[in-house]
């Protein structure tokens, strides 16, 4: 079995400097790949990681920049080019997160969650697909939610915009999927993370999923590295729900 089956493969992860986006960004350069490791201002957290990633064995750079900033985010993946040749795969895992009573909520609230979500997908996806399409090859894993598929309150902006991010997923997996390009979604459940207190409380214990407990970083990891693997090429367009079955729909 190959040990490092995205040898020679470099993966762009977007708020990598901790929880999820740390998580994906070890797991992948464990599997061989080299990592931009992008963050928007932890530049301390961020060379954390690139440290963790070269006891892999693996290659890394580290990219401050704004997902909503167009020209960082060229800058970002052309960096990615200039030091290992290509961006071949895309971890749209930045986002933004908070709780507000909807009839409360201002359009900056509403503004800032949509534009990291969707204006920030669309900059880096338009960054690194060519570079996919030039090998053909490649690999996009949003990261989705359970939120929009099962409804919450107070999280208008945050559901619109992992709602708007499934369906962006999906329309790349419909127009390159003839390129050898694969797009689908990780969609979390309640996850053990260092959160800001913006993001509000975590879930009462009374409303654990089948699986009784939070789920790790490691588990969303492992679910998005799994996408990410040569064989999966023929699995695109999909919701990996991994939430231990907190949301058993379709």
């Amino acid at each position: 079995m190959d040990t490092k089956p995205l040898a020679g493969k470099t993966a762009l992860v977007t708020g990598a400097a901790r929880n999820i986006g740390r998580a994906i960004a070890l797991s992948l350069a464990d599997a061989g790949a080299n990592i931009i490791v992008n963050t928007l201002q932890d530049q301390q957290a961020a060379d954390a990681v690139a440290g963790e990633i070269t006891q892999t064995g693996a290659d890394s750079i580290v990219c401050v920049a704004d997902v909503t900033d167009r020209d960082a985010v060229f800058a970002m993946a052309e960096a990615g080019r200039d030091k290992f040749g290509a961006v071949d795969i895309l971890i749209l895992n930045a986002s933004a997160r908070g709780q507000v009573n909807f009839l409360d909520m201002t359009h900056e609230d509403w503004r800032r969650v949509i534009d990291i979500s969707l204006d920030g997908a669309f900059h880096c996806a338009q960054a690194a697909l060519p570079m996919m399409i030039e090998r053909g090859w490649g690999r996009v894993v949003a990261l989705g939610g359970i939120s929009w598929h099962a409804g919450f309150p107070r999280r208008a902006n945050n559901l619109a915009g992992k709602a708007g991010l499934t369906g962006f997923t999906r329309a790349l997996a419909a127009e390159f999927g003839d390129r050898g390009i694969t797009a689908n979604v990780v969609a979390p459940g309640s996850i053990d993370t260092v959160r800001p207190a913006s993001a509000g409380a975590l879930p009462p214990r009374e409303s654990l999923p089948p699986v009784p407990r939070m789920g790790t970083v490691e588990e969303i990891a492992s679910a998005t590295r799994f996408l990410c693997m040569p064989e999966q090429a023929y699995l695109t367009g999909q919701v990996i729900h991994v939430n231990g079955g907190a949301y058993l729909g379709t």
